[in-house]
């Protein structure tokens, strides 16, 4: 009798276990409880029932809704960001001291640019901008306070350096001209800070924003400064360099040979890569944090960041300024800043003072005077090089302000940062021990969801952009920019739906649809703190975007968390959910705004090389994968993700009907807002000698390059006789294949056509004389030479096999070679220049 009790007993508790191990499996299945509700008489009913004791489930999130109000938040967020982006003034200039004129500082740029275009070497630029620029540098001593005392010097240096910009080349320069300007106490100082600009411009642009507006913005600065009663503690040069679009030439004979370039001690680099708008500072340091907390401090209207550092810096803009030579050959800390509004004009005959607003170079202005200013009066500028510690993290808000701390404190806050998130998620996942197998299983197979659904979505998007590629339908954005976004951006949309609505209704056939959107926000806040630490660890300062994303997500969750246990995914956390990222949905849509303004033009200019639209549909997946990351979790809330993919995958396929109909043209010669297409077109002559000076062939024709992917395919129909049959064979073995490339661009550009043409006779030719023929030790010959012609020429080198280009007279004396392995100097003078003189070296490498 007592066994069987014990049996039944044992039997009774068995069974028990058997029910709590099923409850405990199907948790994840059933909805969470509701809260409790007072019945009439004020009693309340069981949890998880109503009154009447049945249970209530949490009604599932409408699509419809939860699609508009996603849709909405984005378009209100991109609102702001755009906003932010054309807001260029916010108060006007104070009165009580002399201030920055806008208006006089457009009556130097229309002059300036009145001159025409003013290439090195020409009247235009030797003569008549310098003649101007003397000019109103005298008319301004003349009116300057007896607080400051002004020195003016025309500079006409000679040198040569090497620079592995494009791939890397040797630049001389001889008797360019620079004209440079000291504002300084009446007593003098012995440290100064460089305030840098160029004169000069690229052929057939009067040069207007490039670079014509910053120089025009020194000379008011200038004009600012002598009128102030106030001395300023350290000096102040001004440098209007004439050889900048030369590579950078003016600024290294400056930093390299003027004896008051000894005095400097930080500098502001005055560019463009646009026409007006908002002047962003994209380059800092090297290190030295100072400096860009003086641009916190000081600047009116900041518009600052450290991701376009970074950028800018890995190489991948095919561009380079000053910035590069004050630092690497004066080893002087800098601010590097430039305007970056409608690149599209940039470096064409579009680019004229009408095109830039007044309020763009007041806002330039009051900026660079500030900061000038107080670096003038600094303590640390006497003592900068003290003051070298580290990397610093910057951004501006909305042009609002800026913030910046050192990133050696920024990489402390990203680790905590993100180990908060790993000990948040680990303690999510493994507790209650129980379950902690079956949550790491449900948790990874997420995180793999989220993964496959990026990775798939990125290659069928770019399979879109190899496909309207090889269509010839390149850049059909280029003027409409939104068409990028209706057609890569929704057929992103539509990708990441479809991966997850499949999951959802395969893989998670009957599980709870809350616990999902649980897992899945878990699965992106992972994948986040994993990037924060991966990208902190590799000593990025924009690791600061991914701090954004961590921690404001993780706080939202932590506050809304009861909300949505309790209601389910009601409209109210919908809401609540969205006001708790605001911030980094916000600075994600002003940051990538920031770079599409820069990049898009960009693409325009960037080679025969390079599908453009395979870079820019690689971007546009960028951004739509990270403005998904934490709406994904939406797709397994919602009871139905039909119309949003329906109504994505139509906009997808309407507008790829229209691309390829070649509805979109490119270009656009609207005279309000020209989007032209770049070809640069060389009058060419050319002579091929043997070794023993034999003349093996000559020809005459016009040189083309189409800057751009889509090569001539749009010039040909109006101009038949530029077609494919006219493309340029390569001389394999001459350097550079035998092209008269003016820069080492030619990895770039591998397309070319070449029309015949009469032979063209310039008014300076080339007279290339041998001087003379040296053995040297250890089986070296010195060969020397004698060149002169142009402004500008370029010279290459291949050695013959068997021997080696060992050292020359150019730069530093050890030879830099271009991609490919030939050598390339690029060479120009001002006016009044004598004969180029060099040698190079040669050495025996085997035996013949």
């Amino acid at each position: 009798m007592e066994r069987s009790a014990a049996a039944a007993v044992r039997r009774l508790r068995a069974a028990g276990g058997e029910r709590d191990r099923d409850r405990e499996r199907d948790r994840d299945r059933r909805p969470p409880a509701p809260p409790r509700e007072a019945g009439g008489d004020g009693a309340a009913a069981p949890p998880g029932k109503t009154r009447d004791g049945s249970r209530r489930r949490p009604q599932a999130l409408s699509e419809r809704r939860a699609a508009a109000l996603v849709l909405l938040y984005l378009l209100a967020l991109r609102g702001l960001a755009h906003v932010a982006h054309r807001h260029l003034l916010s108060r006007p200039p104070r009165g009580g001291h002399p201030h920055f004129s806008a208006h006089r500082a457009r009556g130097y740029l229309d002059n300036i640019t009145a001159i025409g275009p003013r290439t090195v070497g020409s009247p235009e630029n030797e003569v008549l901008a310098v003649n101007y620029l003397l000019e109103q540098i005298r008319a301004i001593e003349t009116e300057s306070t007896d607080a400051h005392k002004i020195t003016v010097d025309v500079q006409r240096p000679t040198g040569s350096f090497s620079i592995d910009f494009l791939g890397g080349f040797t630049s001389y320069y001889a008797n360019i001209t620079n004209v440079v300007v000291k504002l300084e106490p009446r007593n003098g100082a012995e440290h100064a800070v460089l305030s840098n600009c160029h004169f000069d411009s690229v052929p057939n642009t009067p040069g207007a924003s490039d670079d014509a507006v910053s120089c025009s913005v020194m000379l008011e600065i200038l004009y600012t400064l002598s009128k102030s009663s106030e001395p300023l503690q350290h000096a102040v040069i001004f440098l209007f360099n004439g050889a900048e679009e030369n590579i950078l030439q003016a600024s290294h004979g400056f930093i390299t040979q003027h004896e008051w370039a000894k005095s400097i001690r930080a500098f502001i680099n005055l560019e463009a890569a646009g026409v007006g708008g908002k002047e962003l500072v994209f380059q800092t340091g090297p290190e030295n944090p100072w400096l860009v907390q003086a641009y916190v401090f000081a600047a009116k209207h900041p518009f600052a960041s450290v991701v376009a550092q970074e950028i800018f810096q890995s190489g991948i803009i095919p561009a380079d300024t000053d910035f590069r030579i004050y630092r690497d050959f004066g080893n002087v800390p800098g601010i590097d800043l430039a305007f970056i509004e409608n690149g599209y004009i940039y470096h064409t005959k579009y680019d004229t003072s009408d095109r830039i607003l007044t309020d763009s170079i007041q806002r330039a202005g009051d900026n660079i005077l500030a900061v000038l200013k107080y670096l003038a009066t600094s303590d640390k500028l006497a003592k900068s090089f003290e003051y070298r510690h580290g990397n610093v993290v910057f951004f501006d808000v909305l042009g609002l302000f800026v913030l910046a701390y050192p990133a050696r404190v920024g990489t402390i806050m990203n680790y905590i940062i993100a180990a908060i998130a790993f000990l948040y998620l680990s303690k999510k996942v493994l507790q209650p021990k129980t379950r902690a197998i079956n949550n790491l299983k449900k948790f990874f197979t997420a995180f793999g969801l989220i993964l496959l659904s990026w990775i798939s979505t990125l290659v069928t998007v770019l399979i879109v952009a190899v496909f309207i590629s090889l269509i010839g339908r390149s850049l059909s954005w280029y003027t409409h920019f939104y068409v990028s976004v209706f057609l890569y951006g929704t057929a992103a949309v539509a990708k990441l739906i479809l991966v997850h609505t499949l999951a959802k209704k395969f893989y998670y056939k009957n599980m709870n649809d809350l616990n999902l959107g649980d897992v899945f926000f878990d699965a992106s806040l992972l994948i986040w703190t994993i990037a924060l630490a991966v990208i902190t660890q590799m000593g990025l300062c924009s690791a600061f975007i991914c701090t954004l994303w961590v921690a404001f997500p993780l706080l939202t969750k932590l506050m809304i968390h009861k909300e949505f246990r309790q209601k389910g995914a009601t409209i109210k956390f919908v809401v609540m959910y969205m006001l708790g990222m605001f911030v980094p949905y916000l600075y994600m849509l002003y940051l990538s705004w920031t770079i599409f303004e820069m990049f898009t033009p960009i693409m325009g200019r960037s080679g025969s090389e390079i599908p453009p639209d395979v870079v820019l549909a690689g971007f546009i997946v960028a951004i739509t994968m990270i403005l998904s990351s934490y709406f994904i979790n939406f797709i397994y809330l919602v009871k139905s993700t039909k119309m949003t993919l329906v109504s994505s995958t139509a906009v997808f396929v309407v507008t790829l009907i229209l691309v390829c109909s070649g509805i979109f043209f490119p270009y656009s010669s609207d005279m309000a807002n020209p989007k032209p297409k770049r070809v640069f077109l060389q009058h060419t002559s050319r002579r091929f000698h043997d070794l023993d000076g034999n003349l093996v062939k000559s020809d005459s024709g016009i040189w083309i390059n189409g800057f751009d992917y889509n090569g001539i395919s749009h010039i040909t129909p109006h101009v038949p006789e530029i077609n494919d049959t006219i493309r340029t064979p390569c001389e394999e073995w001459a350097p550079f294949c035998g092209l008269p490339w003016i820069l080492p661009v030619h990895f770039m550009f591998r397309k070319n056509w070449y029309l015949p043409a009469p032979e063209i006779f310039p008014r300076s030719p080339i007279h290339f004389k041998v001087l003379a023929k040296e053995l040297m030790p250890w089986n070296s010959v010195r060969l020397s030479f004698e060149v002169s012609g142009p402004s500008h020429m370029s010279l290459y080198i291949r050695p013959h096999e068997g021997s080696a280009l060992s050292t020359w007279s150019l730069g530093d004396g050890t030879p830099v070679a271009s991609i490919g392995g030939d050598y390339f100097v690029f060479y120009s003078h001002g006016l009044h220049a004598t004969p180029w003189n060099f040698w190079i070296e040669l050495t025996l490498t085997k035996s013949s």
